[in-house]
Parts: structure tokens; sequence; C-alpha cells
């Protein structure tokens, strides 16, 4: 299974990092513990959502989709947002 992850940071509210992992608790684990160069600068981060899909390449793409345009946005109106929750 393929995870693509949401990540937010506490310091700056609207900062999102889109990334995709088979693992994704060793994986935020980087994330947090400032391993990662990208998210480093906003630490701290927490996981905000993930998505589970069967193959690398859904992961990828989606992981495409949701760092660009339209998909941001949807990410952050949908998916992110407190609104969202029914």
């Amino acid at each position: 299974m393929f995870y693509v992850y949401f990540l937010k940071s506490t310091k700056e509210p609207n900062w999102v990092y889109v990334g995709h992992t088979t693992n994704i608790d060793r994986r935020v684990k980087e994330h947090r513990t400032g391993q990662n160069l990208s998210t480093r600068p906003y630490l701290p981060i927490i996981l905000s959502s993930f998505i589970a899909v069967p193959t690398r390449i859904k992961a990828e793409e989606l992981e495409k989709y949701f760092k660009k345009g339209s998909g941001k946005a949807i990410l952050k109106k949908r998916i992110l947002s407190d609104e969202a929750v029914a």
C-alpha cells in the first residue's frame, strides 16, 4: 500500500506539504525530527491527513495533483479544512 500524506505547520498555518511513502509512520517521524530539508523550517508539523492507494504510480499522480493549482485548492478547501468535516 502507498500513502499520499499531508503535513501542516503549527507555526505557518497556510503552509502544507504533500508527499508519498510506503511507510507513513517512519516518514512522518523523519519530517518531525528535521531530517527533511523541505519541512525543517516549518517545524513543528502535524500529520493532517493521508490517502491510501494501491500503486506507486497512483501515489505519484495524486502527489503531483495536490501540489498544483486546482488540486492544491481542493486539498485546502475540501480535505484539510475544518469545514470539510460533516
